[in-house]
């Protein structure tokens, strides 16, 4: 039996990750090399409008979000596409380099694609650090957190009296009483096995 679960104990950050036109949320974050200009790797969904942005755009940003971070960041920039709405307009931002920053973060990392690999589901984007700030010294929101408060975090509303399968990803909300065979979440494209009945 495979609990894939067990892969929100890594411990990641929560970061709003923007570009030129849009951006999302990402967890997947490391540095991975030293130096005057390390190089940091996001990974990205390709379903996400996000990844096409990032394959068009040279430079991209990300926000570290904090453990008192407006939660209506992760709901806009974690629930919606930029396809249907523009994120910006929600969202208090600076330009930095030319890229919108979340001002309501603990700083930011401006960083210039270098590189990229694909796999089946992400593309993992390499970038070099040309531009960062902090802001706040305040303990960043790990994933491990986001996890366990994510309902309080994002509070998907289902409809009364309907039985709704939310995906424990990004809050798509399903509505039937079981998940048809195959299913894939239209939103993120994870399997049935990460959606709870609510």
């Amino acid at each position: 039996m495979k609990n894939k679960k067990i892969t929100r104990k890594i411990t990641q950050g929560i970061y709003a990750l923007t570009t030129k036109n849009g951006g999302c949320i990402v967890d997947a974050v490391s540095q991975i090399s030293a130096g005057e200009n390390p190089l940091i790797s996001v990974a990205v969904m390709k379903n996400n409008y996000t990844n096409l942005l990032l394959k068009e755009n040279k430079t991209f940003a990300l926000s570290v979000l904090g453990m008192n971070v407006n939660s209506e960041i992760i709901k806009i920039f974690g629930m919606n596409s930029m396809r249907d709405i523009n994120k910006f307009e929600y969202i208090e931002t600076m330009n930095v380099e030319e890229i919108p920053i979340i001002k309501d973060s603990l700083g930011y990392m401006i960083l210039e694609k270098v590189d990229s690999m694909e796999n089946e589901t992400h593309t993992l984007f390499i970038g070099k650090l040309i531009e960062a700030d902090v802001f706040s010294e305040e303990e960043a929101m790990s994933y491990g957190y986001y996890q366990k408060h994510k309902d309080e975090l994002i509070k998907v509303k289902t409809e009364q009296g309907k039985t709704a399968w939310v995906c424990t990803i990004c809050g798509y909300v399903y509505y039937g009483e079981t998940l048809p065979d195959g299913f894939t979440c239209p939103k993120c494209g994870v399997d049935k096995s990460l959606f709870e009945k609510r």
